[in-house]
């Protein structure tokens, strides 16, 4: 009995203690401090953003995510005790949630009431506050979707600032506010609350740079940065994927490939640390190393031991050549390569293996490695898996990417670790996902598509990953899309049209969704999925220098013929361009950007952007509710005869009118009008006249039409499946040249 009661009175004392402690630090009245405590004490809660909502000049609405049953406890206990909070009916009523809801004033959510309420205005106005809880959705519904309106317009109406609250880790809870249960349950995970900075509506829709966002929209994207604070992206990738083992158990599987072979994270990150102590006894702290690897478990293996020794991944576009490849390490400064002899065999790589030996460079091939590596080295990676081989700096550069060169040279874009997990955070809060997805990536990852959308999001998020050595098997992924079951896949038009045509009509019915990038998607590749699969494609925008998501449809909120809406923590710059009319110039800031570029001019240098901007070339519009259309390319712009004509519209013509056929529209210098435009065609049909006519009822002046059109075979294409425009030039001029003889 004695031990029970001091035990008790210890409790109550470190209550005690904490309670003042908390009401000293924070400000907190003692009843507030009192039932704040045991939350600090459970979830080792990190707070120091909290004062920020605290001491904001009032009028002030708090907009909080509402994920589990303690969110308004939490709030009630932190936020000023004049707040008044709106609660939803569950919370109202909770006989546990007494004590809080005698913090502050609340009321019971109706929806009816917060829509056309005055007394919310009235409560505002002057010195008041309000906490609003938004439902947890990352893609609210319509009906969800009017408490943004309601509150912005409430916002508008009482001359209030807001500020959006996260409690990053709550999705963890048992007790979620949905009622559902969720995949990864954590009875006591470690919380961060996430404060940003007050803003009015004004400032909210001048915050990117969009030029007519509409209000709700623009607090729906604060909303969401809010969720983004709340990850932590100073670790780097071998720490990111370590912290998703330590949330969604160390013995989930993360990969599996087409060998069979499935890796668990402790698995995983126990053969990056065996890989990355072979690579650091060969090589100095930030170098640059070379992966020449298929989508395969070992691929991902390499690039976490080449993270975990402190040294830079180069991912080698192993489809560009033995020239290209040379002056692709020479760039980034590359001695050794890690790759496989069976691949190289399968792959018939032989020559550029040759070409690269031949001036110095040395491979690592794994099948020896396997063979070299002793039972103390793997028991110690066993024992120490969760640990990378030294300290890790989130700011240094991780993976070097090379530009897909479809109109010019490609250049070397310098990735951080930070880059690369922001950029996969920034997806997240943007894409519903779950663990009880399965992802299919036949994207190679020297594509930053390939990457970070294809491997590293589903990596950090507990999602089980399929990869696939190459996305030109048509028929074969077709097959193994209808046995794996996936319900997220990534692609680009050009493949997902021709996995369309080789499938069988249940082959993708599992898929959810599936995410198309690096080109624009085809009307007809929609109506193709959909009408077969069931399945809807959204739509994004990216580019290598931004590791590489800009913008992305989603299944809620899309709109066709758009690439969708600025992710959150971007902002945009849009210049003008002479001679276009609409649109302008886009310009990127945000924490996915790139550190900047190293040149075959100036190899192993970075080349930092100018003032953290960085100029995409693409000429956009941005309509009233965000959504970002590419009309261009700067330098897919041709003048003739003093107007600027988009090539891009002209291909869109071509496809209309001959849908099945590939089709790439350049443009060579012209001794009369300045420039000529070419169209190269597979379709063997294509005409001018056909053209003219199309072209007239489209309304695109007789003089852009192309007078000349090229029929070939294959439009030439980068391992992405993008048009290479340059091969595609050369190839009209060689044309244009022998028809001359």
């Amino acid at each position: 009995m004695v031990f029970i009661l001091a035990l008790l009175a210890a409790i109550a004392l470190i209550w005690c203690l904490s309670a003042i402690t908390e009401k000293i630090r924070l400000g907190l009245s003692l009843s507030q401090a009192l039932l704040y405590a045991p939350f600090k004490l459970f979830y080792r809660i990190c707070d120091s953003r909290i004062q920020l909502a605290r001491n904001a000049q009032a009028p002030l609405i708090y907009v909080v995510t509402h994920q589990s049953r303690i969110d308004p406890a939490l709030m009630l206990s932190l936020l000023p005790d004049d707040t008044l909070h709106i609660l939803d009916s569950v919370t109202a009523k909770s006989i546990w949630m007494e004590p809080w809801r005698e913090l502050a004033r609340t009321i019971a959510f109706n929806a009816e009431h917060v829509f056309v309420s005055r007394r919310l205005v009235r409560a505002l106005k002057g010195k008041g506050r309000l906490a609003v809880y938004i439902p947890a959705n990352v893609e609210p519904d319509l009906r969800s979707f009017r408490l943004y309106r309601a509150v912005i317009r409430i916002a508008i109406q009482a001359n209030a600032r807001i500020v959006p609250i996260f409690i990053g880790g709550a999705q963890t809870l048992p007790f979620q506010a949905s009622g559902k249960a969720p995949a990864t349950r954590h009875w006591f995970p470690r919380l961060k609350i996430s404060v940003l900075e007050p803003m009015n509506a004004a400032e909210l829709l001048a915050r990117n740079g969009s030029p007519a966002n509409r209000n709700a929209h623009a607090l729906f994207d604060r909303v969401a940065e809010a969720r983004l604070a709340a990850t932590d992206e100073d670790q780097s990738l071998f720490q990111a994927v370590r912290n998703a083992a330590e949330n969604f158990g160390p013995g989930r599987i993360a990969l599996e490939d087409a060998t069979g072979s499935k890796l668990s994270y402790r698995r995983l990150l126990t053969g990056a640390r065996v890989l990355g102590r072979d690579i650091a006894g060969r090589t100095r702290p930030g170098e640059s190393v070379g992966i020449m690897l298929p989508n395969a478990n070992a691929t991902v293996l390499a690039l976490l031991g080449i993270a975990s020794a402190g040294r830079v991944s180069a991912l080698v576009n192993f489809t560009a050549g033995p020239a290209n490849i040379e002056a692709a390490m020479n760039t980034a400064v590359v001695r050794i390569i890690v790759s496989s002899r069976s691949f190289v065999e399968k792959a018939r790589l032989e020559e550029i293996v040759q070409a690269l030996e031949a001036v110095g460079m040395e491979f690592l091939w794994l099948e020896d490695f396997r063979a070299s590596a002793t039972l103390r080295e793997k028991l110690c990676a066993a024992l120490l898996w969760r640990y990378p081989l030294i300290r890790q700096d989130a700011q240094k550069p991780a993976v070097i990417l090379f530009t897909s060169g479809s109109e010019g040279l490609p250049k070397a874009a310098i990735l951080s670790h930070r880059n690369l997990i922001a950029n996969a955070m920034q997806a997240e809060a943007r894409v519903t996902i779950s663990t009880d997805d399965i992802a299919l990536n036949v994207l190679p990852m020297f594509h930053s598509f390939g990457l970070t959308a294809g491997t590293l999001l589903p990596l950090f998020n507990g999602i089980r990953l399929f990869l696939y050595p190459s996305p030109l098997h048509y028929k074969l992924i077709a097959q193994l899309a209808g046995r794996i079951k996936p319900t997220v896949m990534f692609g680009t038009d050009t493949f997902l049209a021709q996995y369309g045509r080789a499938a069988s009509d249940g082959d993708f019915s599992s898929l959810r969704f599936a995410v198309a990038g690096a080109e624009a998607v085809r009307d007809e590749t929609r109506k193709l999925w959909r009408e077969r699969f069931g399945t809807a494609i959204i739509e994004g925008y990216g580019l290598t220098e931004a590791a590489p998501v800009v913008a992305v449809n989603t299944a809620i909120h899309g709109r066709e013929g758009t690439v969708g809406r600025l992710l959150p923590g971007m902002a945009m710059r849009i210049e003008k361009v002479d001679g276009v009319a609409e649109g302008g110039r886009l310009f990127l800031a945000g924490p996915n950007v790139m550190m900047g570029y190293m040149t075959a001019e100036r190899p192993g240098e970075l080349q930092p952007l100018e003032e953290g901007w960085h100029d995409t070339g693409d000429i956009i519009t941005v309509d009233n509710e965000g959504f970002i259309t590419i009309t261009g390319r700067a330098a897919r712009f041709a003048k003739i005869a003093g107007e600027m004509v988009p090539l891009g519209i002209l291909e869109v013509l071509a496809q209309d009118l001959w849908p099945q056929e590939r089709h790439a529209v350049i443009s060579i210098p012209d001794s009369k009008r300045g420039e000529r435009i070419i169209l190269v065609t597979t379709a063997s049909k294509a005409n001018v006249e056909s053209l003219r006519k199309a072209g007239k009822q489209a309304g695109i002046a007789p003089l852009a039409i192309p007078a000349t059109i090229i029929k070939v075979e294959e439009i030439p294409a980068l391992g992405s499946g993008k048009t290479d425009y340059r091969h595609t030039r050369q190839l009209a001029l060689e044309e244009l040249g022998s028809s001359k003889k």
